[in-house]
């Protein structure tokens, strides 16, 4: 019932028993690792599952010659050992620990013993990179429930979070150099509440100081997740602009942007433009340690370049060709500076676009597979990001149950069914270059983490599975692991969308027509899984 779907698992006769007098023990290198698991299991037990004699069992943490993110888990009567290379590894198999648990190993009050069965687990990721992007640029996060889906993603075996930090509506980090970006950039003054231009009056912002990308960041790399910063330029930049007017191409003041889609507004391509943000990036690059970091690059419209003369000069004295290459030199300033400081630059797929970038850059395909074919035969790594594949925020269904229908329709099933790597590129030498891929979380339309509960899960499941397992994925057998899963994310108050039934926003516990109990769960999935065997 292990989601995603370890490589290996074979069941053997018995069952171990976690209580309040089990040990865990851990070389020193797992020190951190064992902490984590105490912390989580400690409360579900009530006990603080400390290294004794005698005790009624034991959990050992143990370095093996495996590699960095593959474990080996073997459960018995009186012991549970995870082995693994190192840390990475041991967190894996600690997190699968945990999910051969019941459901009850989720929740932060209430003791019971629990048991696990005698297992042997042997398991590995198929990718490097497994990872969401989050935006909260759109819709700001606050810290708590940032801290909260962080620690969802880590329960996935997931391990990049890509933070979407600007665009046109809000600036979400703090820079001490330019305290405008947070002072006028992290707030608008009210949003639009879909695609039919209505508005809600209301005003929306808030931003993450320092001193909370640092604990972010912390956090993250504690649950074994590398937190990508996302700088967009130079389109997707008004909220940059309205507070500092001087980084535009207009003589009168913008506003940050109210309504959503493609904006005109973008930088200038001014020296003291490119300047400025050397300098954010400077203070982004001492909160955020992540070998590779996003500068965007993606829907820049060049019409303001076009009707501008500082901007046409700025080509000529640069002898480019036009409004492409322009975008193509700005976005190398910045990659030159990244990469003097010892980092790599990720940049959606429009990067390759006037020239494209030195070949150290990776390249973030979204738009079907063909960008991820070109930047691969171009010598870059890419990550894999279809939006008809992986945006969690597209609707998943035609039906009246979805918040605001976007896009089409991507169920459970289409994600599940998502291949990183594209056809053209299997069997050839340039497929190592896919190095993994990752999920996004748009949120125009979202606007609280109850929504994103809803838009995310159980679809970011079946992503998890993508990413980590092989190829030859089994949906029926990932539907029937599905329905112990949801029973974890109950227990973690997870208002994931259901299979039928009514909305989580129109029901509360103990409410006629939200089932408690997780047989009726399990009741309904099979039917659902039944249903979609007959499609397959």
């Amino acid at each position: 019932m292990i989601i995603p779907k370890p490589v290996r698992l074979d069941r053997r006769p018995g069952r171990f028993v976690l209580d309040d007098r089990t040990a865990l023990t851990a070389d020193p290198a797992l020190s951190q690792v064992a902490m984590w698991l105490r912390g989580e299991l400690g409360p579900a037990v009530g006990g603080e599952l400390l290294p004794r004699e005698p005790a009624s069992g034991t959990i050992r943490l143990r370095l093996a010659d495996l590699p960095a993110e593959a474990y080996r888990l073997t459960a018995g009567p009186g012991e549970v050992l995870v082995e693994a290379g190192g840390p990475v590894g041991a967190f894996y198999g600690a997190q699968t620990l945990r999910q051969l648990l019941p459901a009850h190993a989720y929740r932060r009050a209430g003791a019971r013993p629990m048991e696990l069965p005698a297992v042997l687990v042997e398991d590995r990721p198929r990718f490097a990179w497994r990872g969401c992007l989050l935006d909260v640029a759109r819709h700001f996060m606050t810290k708590h429930h940032l801290l909260r889906f962080i620690d969802l993603m880590a329960m996935h075996k997931l391990n990049v979070l890509h933070l979407h930090l600007t665009d046109d509506q809000g600036w979400r980090v703090e820079i001490r150099r330019y305290p405008r970006l947070t002072q006028v950039g992290g707030w608008r003054r009210e949003s639009q509440t879909g695609w039919n231009g209505a508005m809600d009056g209301q005003p929306h912002g808030g931003y993450y100081t320092q001193d909370d990308i640092r604990e972010i960041v912390a956090y993250a790399a504690a649950r074994q997740i590398t937190v990508v910063p996302e700088i967009d330029l130079p389109g997707h930049t008004q909220a940059a602009i309205a507070a500092y007017p001087e980084l535009g191409n207009l003589d009168t003041p913008l506003e940050v942007a109210t309504t959503w889609g493609i904006g005109v507004n973008v930088l200038n391509a001014e020296d003291g433009t490119v300047e400025f943000f050397k300098n954010v990036f400077d203070e982004v690059l001492e909160l955020f340690p992540s070998p590779v970091v996003c500068v965007g690059g993606d829907e820049c419209r060049k019409d303001q370049w076009k009707t501008s003369p500082a901007a046409q000069r700025r080509i000529a004295e640069l002898g480019l060709r036009d409004e492409e290459e322009l975008q193509s030199w700005f976005i190398g300033r910045i990659g030159d500076h990244l990469a003097a400081r010892g980092r790599r630059l990720l940049g959606w797929e429009e990067i390759l676009e006037g020239g494209g970038p030195a070949r150290g850059a990776v390249v973030a395909a979204w738009r079907g597979d063909l960008g991820a074919v070109l930047a691969a035969r171009a010598g870059h790594d890419v990550v894999a990001c279809p939006n008809t594949s992986v945006y969690l925020d597209y609707r998943q269904s035609d039906g009246a149950d979805e918040p605001v229908p976007f896009g089409t329709v991507l169920t459970l099933q289409d994600v599940y069914a998502f291949e990183p790597v594209p056809a053209e590129l299997r069997g050839t030498p340039e497929a190592a270059r896919v190095i993994g891929a990752q999920c996004a979380v748009w949120t125009e339309l979202i606007d609280s983490d109850r929504r994103i509960d809803y838009m995310v899960f159980p679809r970011l499941s079946a992503f998890a599975e993508t990413v980590w397992s092989g190829p030859g994925r089994d949906f029926a057998g990932f539907s029937e692991r599905l329905a112990a899963h949801l029973e974890r994310l109950d227990a973690i108050g997870v208002e994931y969308r259901r299979a039928s039934g009514p909305l989580p926003w129109q029901t509360r516990p103990g409410v006629p027509g939200r089932p408690e109990d997780p047989r009726e769960w399990r009741a309904t999935l099979e039917a659902w899984t039944s249903n979609l065997r007959g499609d397959l």
